[in-house]
C-alpha cells in the first residue's frame, strides 16, 4: 500500500484562535510532531470570521492550506490524501460528513477522527444531529481519538462500533508557556470564550468573589461575550488575546480560574488547554470539579477545587503567596512531565504505529530534514 511520511489534518482552524480552543490544541500537537521529525499538512476551510482574525497565517512547524469548499478540497488534495501515512479529521469541520466520506473512500494510510468535542458528538450521534460525523462512519475509521478520556471511550466502541477509541488530551507547548516573573497584579483571572453553560460558573466563581472583594483586581479575557452582561467594576474585560500574550497574562495572575463546559464536566476526564497552559506558566489554578481531574493534578497539592463562591473567596483570602507558589510549582512540574507537545505527539505516534503494525504495515518513522516556514495558500 502506497504511503509517505506525511500526516494530514483536516480541522476547524489552526490559523486563527479567535473564539475557539481547537487552534491551540492543534498548534501544540503539531509542533510536537514536527519536533519528532514528522511532516504535517493542515487543511482548513476559509471562513470569514477566522479570516478577519487570523493570528497565525504562517506556521514554522507545518504546512497550512485553506480551501473554499469541499469540492475544491477534493479536487486539489485527493492525490496527496492517498499518499499520506495518516489522515486525521477533526470535529466541527464544516460539511464534516462529506469530508469524512472523502477521507474514508480515498485515504490509504491510517484513517482517524480526532474529536475535540466528544461529549457533544456522542449526544448528537444518538439522534443523528451531528453535522460533522454520522454514526455509520464511526466504525469505518481505524482510530477514534478523543479529547475526553474515561468511560466515554467504551461507549464509542460498544455503542457506536469504533474499532479503537483512544484518549488524546490537549497539551501545552512548554517553550511558549513558562513563568514570566511578572508582577502578580490580578487577584483572579479567567481566559476563555463565552458559552451559555459556562457563564453561571464564571458568575459564581469569579464575578461574585469580585463583588465580595471590591478592592482586589479581577480580569476576564475571551471573545463572544454578550454586550448586555453586567460586570463588577473591579473586573477588567478584554475581548481577545493572541496566544503569544497568554503567558504574560497568566504571569500577572495570583490565581487563575479554570471552567469546564457542561457536557465536558458531566462526562469528566476533559482537561482544557487553558488548564495545561496556566500550569506550565506557573500560575496557581482554582478549578471547577469534575470526575478525573484528580488523575491529572492532585487537589490541595497541585490544584485547588472550588464548588462555590465561598470556596474561591476563602482561597483568595487565606492561601498565602508562598503556599500558592508551591502549588503552582508542583502543577508545572507535573504538566510539563506528562502533557507537553512532544509527550502528546509521542502518544499519537504510538497509536498510529499500532494501526500500522496490526495491518502488517511498517511503523511510522520520523522524517529528517523537515522544511521550515510555509505560507497559507491565497485564493
Amino acid at each position: 500500500m502506497r504511503r509517505s511520511d506525511e500526516i494530514i489534518f483536516i480541522g476547524l482552524s489552526i490559523t486563527s484562535s479567535w473564539g475557539n480552543g481547537h487552534a491551540s490544541t492543534y498548534r501544540s500537537l503539531i509542533r510536537g510532531l514536527h519536533q519528532l521529525g514528522h511532516k504535517v499538512l493542515f487543511l482548513e476551510r476559509d471562513q470569514p470570521w477566522y479570516a478577519s482574525n487570523r493570528d497565525a497565517p504562517i506556521l514554522p512547524y507545518c504546512q497550512s492550506r485553506l480551501y473554499v469548499d469541499v469540492d475544491e478540497l477534493c479536487a486539489r488534495y485527493t492525490p496527496r490524501l492517498r499518499a499520506a501515512a495518516a489522515v486525521i479529521v477533526g470535529s466541527y469541520v464544516d460539511e464534516g460528513r462529506r469530508v469524512c466520506d472523502w477521507v474514508l473512500e480515498h485515504a490509504t494510510g491510517v484513517k482517524a477522527f480526532y474529536d475535540i468535542d466528544t461529549p457533544v458528538t456522542v449526544a448528537r450521534l444518538q439522534n443523528d444531529s451531528c453535522e460533522y460525523l454520522r454514526a455509520s462512519q464511526v466504525p469505518e475509521f481505524d482510530l477514534m481519538l478523543s479529547f475526553t478520556g474515561g468511560p466515554i471511550l467504551e461507549r464509542l466502541e460498544q455503542d457506536f462500533g469504533a474499532k479503537s477509541a483512544r484518549p488524546l488530551y490537549c497539551s501545552v507547548d512548554v517553550d511558549q508557556h513558562q513563568p514570566t516573573g511578572a508582577r502578580r497584579d490580578i487577584e483572579l483571572g479567567y481566559l476563555g470564550t463565552y458559552s451559555d453553560d459556562r457563564q453561571p460558573g464564571l458568575e459564581r466563581l469569579l464575578n461574585e468573589p469580585a463583588r465580595r472583594l471590591p478592592k482586589r483586581r479581577f480580569a476576564v479575557v475571551g471573545a463572544q461575550y454578550p454586550e448586555h452582561l453586567v460586570w463588577p467594576k473591579n473586573v477588567q474585560r478584554i475581548d481577545h488575546m493572541a496566544p503569544g500574550s497568554h503567558a504574560q497574562f497568566y504571569g500577572r495572575q495570583r490565581f487563575t480560574l479554570n471552567l469546564t463546559r457542561a457536557d465536558m464536566r458531566k462526562a469528566g476526564y476533559s482537561p482544557s488547554v487553558r488548564l495545561f497552559e496556566a500550569a506550565a506558566c506557573g500560575t496557581p489554578i482554582i478549578s471547577d470539579r469534575w470526575v478525573g481531574i484528580d488523575e491529572l493534578l492532585e487537589p490541595g497539592k497541585e490544584i485547588l477545587l472550588a464548588d462555590s463562591t465561598e470556596d474561591v473567596t476563602r482561597f483568595l483570602e487565606n492561601v498565602s503567596d508562598a503556599e500558592a507558589e508551591q502549588i503552582a510549582a508542583a502543577a508545572r512540574e507535573r504538566i510539563c512531565a506528562e502533557h507537553s507537545s512532544v509527550h502528546r505527539a509521542e502518544e499519537l505516534e504510538g497509536y498510529l504505529s499500532c494501526v500500522h503494525r496490526s495491518e502488517v504495515r511498517r511503523p511510522l518513522a520520523p522524517v529528517a530534514g523537515v522544511s521550515g516556514e510555509r505560507a497559507v495558500a491565497a485564493h
